[in-house]
């Protein structure tokens, strides 16, 4: 008899965070962090300020009449699904947080597949099809999220790939917002080409970025939005500040002093985050090669802390232990593992395709010390915590392939 109950299991109160960066805060994003005062519903001048610099610095301009930030970026999202109105249209699978913004306010979610080389973005016929589909059911599709750079598949679109589903996106009138959130966390930066879709169609894309990817740690919650530069950007701004302003999200003026700092990317902080990339990605290619050498299925990572993995491949040995669907393999992981393995269907995945999420934070150490040294090591992989770590997550799988071998072998006696 199955176990899973993924309602008793939490999808909303229980469901996965940014996965983190675990690692110490840079000595001087800690001392900007002061003041007392109460920022402003939308963010004080200088933190929006600093964001305009960091958008430009990338190509992209904006002012301070369509800009705005929030407490983290699920309170931006809310504002903005509130303010748009109509159903919300995700690639499968997306980030956790972003169908409950949605459902909060009872509007429909619809999941759209993902093409083979890369998740984040839909395919653009596969959003096509389900854009008329649920129209012809009585459906009101008028908003389209996606990210670049992804959370949870850790993958990087292709620019063209991007660019047909933005075209396709606005062609049936939606308007799209952008999840930026990793885009400074690319393993290869100078291999890898990110390409908003706001370089792309710049009057229908919404920029929103969570600060906890490339700078603050997570209990700083900060995040900010660009806005398109025309009448509707204006518009939408001000319905996203009526929401942000009923919900009295601010900023911690704490909070938006380091994120001002972080934004301007001073060399310490520059420094920090291109260490941090660094040490998240040899991380995470460890996890991908011994995943896929235990038979499971991957996409390399590209960005982000994280690595997606399907291991149906196993399924069979998995059967025998008892884990059927995505939940029970989130608690069988987690429980073999000691560190949070979430299921796909936290996602969006099919509850009952075997696929889960593992970020690398929790492979660089339990204390502040081996943080550290993780960190510092010229050599991470070696040193005895990670090591211990990465030996436990092939442990796991091979036991796993090796009963699935047996299993082959013995199947036609």
């Amino acid at each position: 008899m199955r176990q899973t109950d993924p309602e008793g299991h939490g999808p909303v109160r229980y469901g996965p965070p940014l996965p983190g960066q675990d690692l110490p805060v840079p000595p001087g994003l800690a001392a900007a962090a002061t003041g007392a005062h109460t920022e402003p519903t939308g963010g004080g001048p200088a933190l929006l300020d600093a964001a305009l610099a960091y958008w430009a610095r990338r190509g992209l301009s904006a002012d301070r009449h369509r800009t705005a930030a929030a407490p983290g970026a699920p309170a931006l999202l809310l504002a903005l699904t509130a303010a748009l109105g109509g159903d919300v249209l995700v690639p499968r699978p997306c980030a956790a947080w972003w169908a409950p913004q949605a459902r909060l306010l009872g509007r429909s979610v619809f999941h759209v597949g993902t093409p083979a080389e890369c998740g984040g973005v839909p395919d653009p016929y596969a959003l096509l099809e389900t854009v008329r589909r649920v129209r012809a059911e009585g459906g009101d599709p008028r908003l389209l999220v996606l990210s670049v750079a992804d959370d949870p598949t850790a993958t990087v679109a292709p620019p063209e790939v991007v660019h047909e589903a933005i075209e396709a996106a606005v062609g049936e009138g939606l308007h799209v917002v952008s999840d930026e959130t990793w885009r400074d966390t690319l393993h290869e930066p100078h291999d890898t080409v990110f390409l908003s879709p706001a370089e792309m169609l710049p009057e229908h894309v919404t920029v929103l970025t969570d600060l906890a990817g490339p700078f603050l740690p997570p209990g700083w919650p900060a995040a900010i939005a660009r806005f398109p530069a025309n009448d509707t950007g204006t518009r939408l701004r001000d319905r996203v500040l009526d929401v942000l302003t009923a919900l009295d999200a601010r900023i911690a003026a704490p909070v938006a002093a380091a994120a001002a700092y972080a934004l301007a990317e001073p060399d310490d902080i520059t420094q920090r985050l291109a260490a941090s990339v660094r040490l998240h990605a040899r991380v995470a290619t460890a996890a991908h090669r011994t995943l896929v050498a235990a038979g499971a299925l991957a996409r390399p990572p590209r960005a982000g802390r994280h690595v997606y993995a399907d291991l149906g491949p196993l399924r069979s040995a998995l059967t025998a232990r008892g884990v059927g669907d995505a939940q029970e393999l989130e608690d069988f992981l987690t429980d073999r593992l000691g560190m949070p393995v979430p299921g796909g269907h936290r996602f969006g995945d099919d509850l009952g395709a075997l696929r889960v999420r593992l970020a690398t934070g929790p492979f660089l150490g339990t204390t502040h010390e081996e943080r550290t040294a993780s960190l510092s090591s010229p050599e991470p992989l070696e040193l005895p915590h990670v090591e211990r770590a990465l030996s436990l997550l092939g442990s796991a799988l091979a036991e796993l392939r090796g009963d699935d071998d047996a299993r082959r072998r013995e199947s036609p006696r």
